[in-house]
């Protein structure tokens, strides 16, 4: 086993009496007054990251916002000397954008279509070869016909 320092309480030796800590410049009805209100270590290590990161979140903006404002002092001039550039550039890219967009909207709607029309003529054709009308009366029949004494048929002859 490790050697102890002399000083060290075990369980058989009395710890020495802890000081209490004399605060004589706050008055009796003050401590009775703040005494529910002191924070735990929790809550003090929760309020102390509170104000550090508030703090550095708060320098950040300031440095954020200073590089904004020295780049528009230093840039402007340029801005200003490049503006007839801008404009032309501007209203070109605009239409180019404009352009491309309308370009893919109108294939996905022929697209659209053809897929439509092909799809009708499919299912015209097969229409003819497969009666799904006579089908679903069947089906009625053989699943439907418990209700044909109770119901009267609201399409007669059909």
């Amino acid at each position: 086993m490790a050697a102890r320092p002399p000083n060290f309480f075990n369980g058989t030796q009395n710890r020495p009496p802890l000081r209490p800590i004399h605060t004589s410049y706050v008055p009796s009805f003050l401590r009775k007054l703040l005494q529910p209100h002191v924070p735990n270590s929790t809550q003090l290590m929760g309020f102390l990251t509170l104000v550090i990161s508030g703090g550095i979140l708060l320098l950040l903006t300031g440095l954020t916002l200073t590089a904004i404002i020295l780049g528009l002092i230093f840039l402007t001039p340029l801005i200003i000397i490049s503006s007839p550039l801008w404009v032309p550039i501007g209203i070109l890219l605009f239409i180019g954008i404009a352009g491309f967009l309308s370009v893919c909207g109108f294939g996905a709607s022929a697209f659209a279509a053809i897929n439509w029309v092909q799809r009708y003529f499919r299912r015209s054709r097969n229409m003819v070869d497969d009666d799904t009308d006579s089908h679903v009366k069947d089906y009625a029949r053989e699943y439907g016909g418990y209700l044909h004494g109770k119901m009267k048929d609201t399409a007669p002859g059909a």
